[in-house]
């Protein structure tokens, strides 16, 4: 809507991954030259967390674009909430691998035969899961068994697991240790930094052809800095809205109180905890305004860096997120006491069969 009126190519600021506007961070580098090195092993498993919205689909899709469609043949798993009996079905449909009618023999036949097909022809095969954090143990379980397709001693499949961060809970359980030891690489992806972020809004600007229409104040990048915390999605929610915004303003210049003004209604449209950084007043300090569903409780006086670091805790701040982690942390402790329990069990009869050879 707005591009024509600012003489742009294409939307800058679209929330669908798009290889095209992958902007190398420090954090996002480092996680290529992570992947990179994994996949040159050309086996086992390559992880990457990072919260949500932090750029891993758009990372692993940069990465793919560059490999050779005639050297790797990549399946996209996408749908993870599935039954641990489905795991193998919709492995072979992200491959394209007939599986109707077939049983759990048959499917792994099935892909086996595949994998064989793609190495004959100088291919390997990439499996890419997104969102591995809902994955079961028993489903994790069938994907660690597909690893161990060989030709000789060539692993037939590597596989990315891709997740938010309570995935490396999941990793950490005892039941994943066979897992963990085909894990060839590994990363967590963090949110980007003040001045990365203010990079990366103009990175993706200037990938359309912007020519410094509209213009940004100095004030307006910390505030969207701010709202979002570094994290790519938030920052493209946030911009989208200001351009439109702009455009509907008929402005060609997007101040640090227009964003905060978009921020407030960002904050009472999806009622959730956010903080926003108001412009500065002439003492010098920055006042930082916490809405709770809408609800403003009081506000209250800080300096600048404290109110920017609120402001980037609150962005990232993900209920559910912590919840999922909390939930993995019992099940693990839960694993783990009856591991234990077993272990004292062992012991106890131990020392009852000794007690019993004493005895004669």
């Amino acid at each position: 809507m707005y591009e024509s009126y600012f003489r742009l190519r294409a939307k800058p600021f679209q929330l669908n991954p798009d290889p095209a506007f992958f902007f190398g961070s420090r954090g996002h580098r480092r996680a290529m030259a992570y992947l990179e090195y994994g996949l040159h092993q050309n086996e086992g498993f390559i992880v990457v967390t990072g919260e949500i919205g932090a750029g891993k689909t758009t990372l692993v899709r940069s990465l793919l674009e560059h490999l050779d469609p005639g050297k790797v043949v990549a399946g996209n798993l996408v749908s993870t909430h599935v039954d641990d009996g489905d795991v193998l079905r919709i492995v072979a449909a992200a491959f394209g691998v007939p599986s109707r009618g077939l049983d759990k023999a048959g499917l792994l036949l099935a892909l086996e035969t595949f994998f064989l097909s793609l190495a004959a022809s100088g291919k390997r095969a990439l499996l890419i899961v997104d969102e591995a954090q809902n994955l079961s143990e028993s489903a994790l379980e069938e994907l660690r068994m597909l690893s161990n397709f060989q030709l000789e001693d060539h692993a037939l499949l590597q596989s990315f697991l891709v997740g938010q961060p309570e995935f490396r809970d999941v990793m950490q359980r005892p039941q994943m240790q066979q897992l963990r030891q085909r894990v060839i690489a590994s990363y967590h992806l963090g949110p980007m930094d003040a001045v990365e972020t203010q990079a990366y809004i103009e990175h993706r600007l200037r990938h359309v052809g912007w020519q410094g229409d509209p213009s940004f104040d100095a004030g307006t990048f910390r505030a969207v800095y701010g709202y979002s915390g570094g994290l790519p999605r938030r920052i493209n929610s946030l911009c989208d809205r200001l351009m439109l915004s702009a455009f509907i303003a008929e402005r060609h210049r997007i101040s640090d109180a227009d964003a905060q003004e978009v921020i407030e209604e960002l904050n009472e449209e999806f009622s959730t905890a956010s903080v926003g950084v108001i412009p500065r007043p002439a003492d010098g300090t920055a006042r930082t305004e916490v809405r709770v569903n809408g609800i403003d409780p009081r506000k209250l006086h800080a300096s600048a860096a404290l109110a920017q670091q609120a402001a980037g805790m609150a962005a990232s701040f993900d209920v559910q997120r912590i919840e999922a982690r909390i939930a993995g942390l019992e099940q693990s402790m839960s694993a783990t006491l009856e591991v234990l329990n077993q272990l004292l069990q062992a012991v106890r009869r131990t020392e009852v069969s000794g007690s019993k050879a004493d005895e004669r």
